[in-house]
């Protein structure tokens, strides 16, 4: 799996003008033309509904490269995609990278196919990587044919290549353990050379398995959990309860900030926002008391249920680790699946504790985590948890309240942000009177835009 950090520099033999990118390059390579090889990952194995995956995923990197300042194009083949087009070639790296569905990433030149042209480049490219590492590097050439009517087959290329570079350059090939290797692939129309490669971010396309509805607190795993979701293919909105009216904003402004960095792997994603301060107080009035916990997490899968059937969503989506907390027991995991109306999918139910942080801190979300928040979850919290509830006791509990009318207030009382590159979230129903948080269509319209800004920046 991949992240994606800052992109390693990548050797280029005189990188021209975009304009000219498609015509003689510098540094002597002829119609050199910068562009990015994708590999496809588990699409390669989807058998007769591989046209829908392959469908599914170029629609998905078409979502990805519009936030590209620039003109691009794409030109798919079977099995992997180009990507090309008037950016430089790093700041397509670092988009394509995000797009849930290619395997590897590796930077790469394209030029004509012929023979000549590709071993001039190959000289040229692996010159350039000489000179950058500042020291002889060995080197070896992997090419393929996937344009049967180029003349040579791949394993005669791959000789042919390497003979010209070592009579031009000197390197010395190793084919086991090579500094560089120089992988050269025939298409139809061009060929690319490329000598790195970079892991993308694996999974199936986005919104492949359906769409779902994922819990966002504030900590590190629900966030993990909301990409291993994704990967899986599934398309995520977001839902916060917050502790409104009896806790700040923190939270609010924590989860827009996390929502908004996991809608870099996926196009779209919006985020609900649920008070359910008085909520949690009625069901500590109704005697709730060590079954406080677990109480107030069925009346929020409830809640995300009711609200995911509005949306379209099949299934939820929870951060719950097994044995993690004292709510995350196999019996309270049980009572609250129990009254959750739709499948609640749990990804990290056998991770440990610093496997999530781990990967939350490739995603970017740990230094949001770690922000301080006054969480809806430890907001009239007993002091001893049940580890085993049972599902009467909780019925009773419940029966003292009229769950069905809670839940349709808790709905009404909701508000919809919509995060985005631009930071302006929008809303599609403004918050209740005692929320703490203002509507963005309201005067305050920035205040939940900037909290997020502060929370990404860690402010």
């Amino acid at each position: 799996m991949a992240i994606v950090p800052s992109v390693p520099s990548i050797p280029s033999p005189g990188r021209p003008e975009p304009e000219q990118r498609a015509g003689t390059a510098a540094g002597g390579v002829a119609s050199a033309q910068e562009c990015v090889l994708l590999k496809h990952g588990e699409v390669f194995l989807r058998g007769r509904n591989r046209a829908r995956f392959e469908e599914l995923l170029q629609r998905n990197l078409q979502d990805a490269l519009r936030g590209v300042e620039g003109p691009t194009w794409v030109k798919k083949g079977r099995s992997v995609t180009l990507v090309g087009g008037r950016v430089p070639r790093e700041r397509l790296v670092e988009c394509v990278r995000r797009v849930i569905g290619f395997n590897l990433v590796q930077p790469a030149l394209r030029v004509s196919s012929s023979e000549e042209d590709i071993g001039r480049t190959a000289v040229e490219v692996l010159r350039s990587v000489r000179e950058e590492r500042g020291r002889e590097v060995t080197f070896a050439v992997r090419a393929r044919r996937r344009d049967k009517t180029f003349p040579l087959t791949s394993s005669r290329l791959a000789a042919a290549v390497g003979a010209r570079v070592c009579e031009e350059t000197g390197l010395p090939v190793n084919l086991s353990a090579p500094d560089v290797e120089l992988n050269i692939e025939v298409e139809r129309g061009g060929t690319c050379l490329s000598w790195e490669k970079l892991p993308g971010q694996g999974g199936l396309p986005v919104g492949s398995s359906g769409r779902a509805l994922a819990l966002l607190s504030g900590g590190y795993d629900s966030p993990v959990a909301a990409y291993r979701a994704m990967r899986r293919g599934l398309a995520c909105d977001f839902v916060h309860f917050t502790g409104a009216p009896y806790t700040d904003a923190s939270s609010v402004y924590k989860a827009y900030a996390l929502a908004r960095q996991l809608c870099r792997f996926q196009p779209g994603g919006r985020l609900h926002v649920v008070p359910l301060g008085k909520a949690q107080k009625q069901l500590a009035i109704a005697g709730a008391g060590r079954y406080q916990v677990v109480a107030q997490r069925r009346l929020m899968a409830r809640t995300a249920g009711a609200l995911a059937a509005r949306l379209g969503a099949e299934t939820l989506v929870t951060g719950d680790s097994l044995g993690q907390v004292a709510s995350q027991t196999l019996a309270n995991m049980a009572a609250v699946d129990e009254a959750a109306p739709l499948p609640l999918l749990r990804p990290l139910v056998g991770w440990e504790k610093q496997e999530i942080i781990d990967e939350a801190q490739q995603l970017g979300t740990a230094e949001i985590s770690v922000l301080p928040d006054e969480d809806c979850c430890s907001l009239l919290a007993p002091r001893q948890v049940s580890t085993r509830a049972r599902t009467t006791d909780v019925h009773r509990i419940e029966r003292r309240l009229e769950v069905d009318e809670l839940v349709e207030e808790l709905l009404e009382g909701s508000w919809t942000l919509t995060p985005g590159a631009d930071d302006a979230p929008s809303a599609s129903a403004s918050p209740s009177a005692s929320a703490p948080v203002p509507s963005p269509a309201s005067s305050s319209s920035s205040s939940c835009a900037a909290g997020a800004r502060a929370a990404s920046s860690g402010a």
